[in-house]
């Protein structure tokens, strides 16, 4: 029987708020600076929530070449493409037509593939008067988009990226809301293990930050109103807390096989080294108090990757800045972790970039790799008065040196989906 496979991270790609690409990313994260201010991509002036995170300056034709292909790619595809393409140039490799076969490509897809300009022009040929009419469909001046529903589809991203790139292995999209980046990456990771291909592209992309995204979780009350202070608006774990800010980006890695990625020299990041998942059943909005399946995903997490509690030095928490996720995963860690949990430094980087939904966790993977292969801690930003029943060992005020032995990237996803990822310093061997 062949042992198990090892993986190694060494590529990363990332579009956020607070920068085009991942050193940019990683630079604002460790100076604590916000990316969240007035909405301006839309008139978001009648809603409680006025503030997001939003991707500035972004223009996916000056970064891809392919004009075609864009034609398919909504904004949020755009962000894939960019994010992917950095991490593969970082990792120093790409798909040729010898390895097409050999690589996999699985992605958290976001979820609203159908723009709000389009549902606009739908209404205003077929619910003026208040109802649906659909022989306005058939109007002769409906400007019909006859690529808006290929647009539209869950799995749009992922053909766009497996044709860009020329991936022609194994491919999956999921969409389990806040988890789908965390679980998408997991995924990579097992089909590594099954040796089903030798390379992985792995990721999510998102945004929401539409009308129609900002007025669903505007009635769920889960965002901050606090217009006037945006930069100050995410705040996880502090007691002021009032919810979180809805963001927008991609981000992706570069899996490959440990020993091949040794043999050819390349810089390893980290070990992508476990993965664990569990359904809550609890609510749709929220996890258990206690912690419940947030514990389960992140025991499965460390068992998978054959690290004991007390090797985790880093914890990249869900920490969304809404009261009870906070408290809710602070219950799990203290479960996991025990008396250990006072000395693990922990930090959500939600406080810098806001919350990117079907990307959080992509991105959170990447931040993960990178504290780890630099050897720091990024800051849990705003943080002015931790919650008592938030009493973790929070990175306060700056990020924090320290040597990282292994490091955990929660994602807690509405409809009670939880993943973990646990991810091991290259220099460290599993127990």
């Amino acid at each position: 029987m062949n042992a198990r496979r090892r993986v190694a991270v060494t590529g990363i790609g990332m579009v956020t708020p607070v920068g085009l690409d991942a050193p940019t990313t990683w630079k604002n994260l460790l100076e604590g600076r916000s990316g969240v201010d007035t909405i301006r991509g839309f008139d978001a002036s009648g809603f409680p929530a006025r503030i997001g995170a939003e991707v500035k300056n972004f223009q996916a034709r000056d970064l891809i070449g392919d004009k075609k292909l864009l034609k398919f790619a909504s904004r949020m595809h755009g962000f894939a493409l960019v994010a992917a393409a950095e991490a593969l140039n970082d990792a120093g490799l790409w798909p040729s037509p010898s390895t097409a076969t050999r690589w996999g490509c699985c992605v958290g897809a976001g979820m609203l593939g159908v723009s709000f300009s389009e549902l606009q022009t739908v209404h205003a040929f077929c619910g003026n008067e208040g109802e649906f009419q659909p022989d306005g469909l058939l109007d002769s001046e409906f400007p019909a988009d006859p690529v808006g529903f290929c647009r539209s589809q869950t799995n749009a991203g992922l053909a766009l990226l497996t044709r860009y790139f020329g991936i022609c292995g194994y491919a999956t999209a999921v969409h389990t809301a806040c988890a789908s980046g965390g679980q998408a990456v997991g995924t990579a990771l097992k089909a590594m293990r099954r040796r089903q291909i030798d390379f992985m592209l792995a990721g999510g992309y998102d945004s929401m930050l539409n009308p129609i995204g900002l007025s669903a979780f505007c009635l769920l009350g889960a965002l901050s109103t606090d217009n006037d202070t945006p930069a100050r608006a995410s705040r996880p774990f502090d007691v002021t807390r009032n919810g979180f800010v809805l963001g927008e980006g991609a981000g992706f890695v570069v899996l490959e096989d440990w020993a091949a990625a040794r043999g050819r020299g390349a810089r390893i990041y980290a070990e992508l080294a476990g993965d664990g998942n569990s359904l809550s059943s609890y609510r749709i909005t929220d996890s258990h108090p206690s912690g419940d399946g947030p514990i389960q995903a992140i025991r499965q997490a460390l068992a998978d990757a054959r690290m004991m509690p007390e090797t985790v030095d880093y914890v990249n928490a869900h920490g969304t800045s809404t009261l009870m996720n906070d408290r809710s995963e602070c219950a799990a860690l203290h479960a996991v972790m025990g008396d250990g949990i006072r000395r693990v430094a922990v930090s959500s980087t939600k406080s810098c970039m806001g919350h990117l939904i079907a990307a959080a966790g992509a991105v959170e993977a990447g931040v993960c790799a990178l504290a780890i292969h630099h050897g720091i801690a990024p800051v849990n930003a705003n943080l002015v008065e931790p919650d008592p029943a938030c009493d973790v060992n929070l990175v306060r005020k700056e990020s924090r040196p320290l040597h990282i032995r292994g490091a955990i990237s929660n994602s807690l996803g509405f409809g009670g989906s939880n993943s973990c990822l646990a991810f091991r310093h290259p220099d460290e061997v599993a127990e």
